[in-house]
């Protein structure tokens, strides 16, 4: 008999230590869950915006800074640099973008991708 009582005490001695366990688990998760949420709060502004000095001449700047630009990642930044190339190629006196509205002549840039870079964009 005193057998059988031990292995009772050990079992529910077990449960215990495994009940504490969860308790302790879930309220780590919780002040984590907290922290995340009051971390993302104290951001400022949203985490999508891209902050730039100034604005950004397409006929000179390098892939690296008209990727900087809204809605311009690298394949549109290379294929604005390669019109660029070509057109100095064919013409060696002029300046391939004079307007927002020049850099639709590069494929994958439409109507309202010039609206969103217009007030990022200089022509000089």
């Amino acid at each position: 008999m005193t057998t059988d009582s031990c292995i009772d005490l050990s079992v529910g001695r077990d449960e215990g230590i495994q009940s504490a366990a969860f308790a302790i688990s879930v309220c780590v998760a919780a002040c984590l869950s907290i922290g995340f949420v009051v971390a993302g709060s104290l951001r400022s502004g949203p985490s999508y915006q891209r902050e730039l000095d100034g604005r950004i001449n397409p006929n000179d700047a390098p892939v690296a800074s008209l990727v900087r630009l809204p809605s311009i990642g690298v394949a549109r930044a290379e294929a604005i640099v390669a019109h660029r190339e070509a057109f100095r190629s064919m013409r060696a006196d002029g300046q391939a973008f004079r307007t927002p509205s020049d850099l639709q002549k590069v494929k994958g840039i439409g109507p309202e991708t010039t609206k969103k870079l217009r007030q990022w964009l200089k022509f000089e």
